[in-house]
């Protein structure tokens, strides 16, 4: 795995797998895809806010979208990717994986989101791009701690932390509001130290190399 400079527009590269900002040049590509998923995806995101537009269906949303992303990264606040698979991406976009809520001080931890087209889940293709975003906050922007936060019944998504063995702390009863609904949440998080012991296996089980 290598990572490209750090700057306002990282790009992570996997084994089979490159994590990149998403540019409104993307459009077209993730329209298709979140069109495809919409009855797989929107059961487990939080409805829009009243009047707010759909960014798959609004491309000045989705360009207004990539903006906030960009401004998250500058600040340092957030760091979103899409997730392109193949060598270099070539294969093209398949989901998106966001370090999001970024807080810097004693705390210096984020929250990982994810969500991959239902026609390439279960090939492992999150796991890998969890693991290179790891190595990201842990490596590069000096992070001590990303939490995974999934309601119970997202069995799929659970799978995913399951993979990497990530350490369950417990469940949050009406943690964040999903579809509507105030759903209770498990917490999954994995820390710096626990990388650093565990970042040779993870990389040479879901990168096909080591990280040293």
């Amino acid at each position: 795995m290598a990572i490209d400079q750090v700057t306002d527009s990282p790009v992570l590269r996997g084994d089979r797998v490159t994590l990149r900002p998403l540019e409104v040049e993307d459009f077209a590509d993730w329209q298709v895809v979140r069109r495809r998923n919409a009855d797989w995806l929107t059961v487990w995101e939080p409805r829009r806010g009243f009047g707010q537009p759909d960014p798959t269906e609004d491309r000045q949303a989705f360009n207004m979208r990539c903006a906030a992303r960009r401004r998250e990264r500058q600040l340092g606040t957030g760091w979103g990717f899409g997730v392109f698979v193949g060598d270099d991406g070539s294969d093209g976009f398949a989901g998106e994986l966001n370090l999001s809520n970024v807080v810097r001080g004693a705390f210096r931890s984020a929250h990982v989101g994810y969500w991959m087209d239902e026609d390439m889940a279960g090939n492992g293709y999150i796991p890998e791009a969890l693991v290179v975003a790891c190595r990201f906050a842990f490596e590069e922007i000096d992070l001590h701690r990303l939490q995974v936060s999934i309601v119970p019944r997202n069995v799929r998504s659970r799978r995913v932390v399951e993979k990497l063995d990530f350490r369950c702390e417990g469940l949050a009863e009406r943690y964040l509001e999903i579809a509507g609904v105030w759903e209770d949440h498990l917490r999954f998080a994995i820390t710096a130290e626990e990388w650093c012991l565990r970042r040779t296996v993870l990389a040479a089980t879901w990168l096909g190399s080591s990280v040293d």
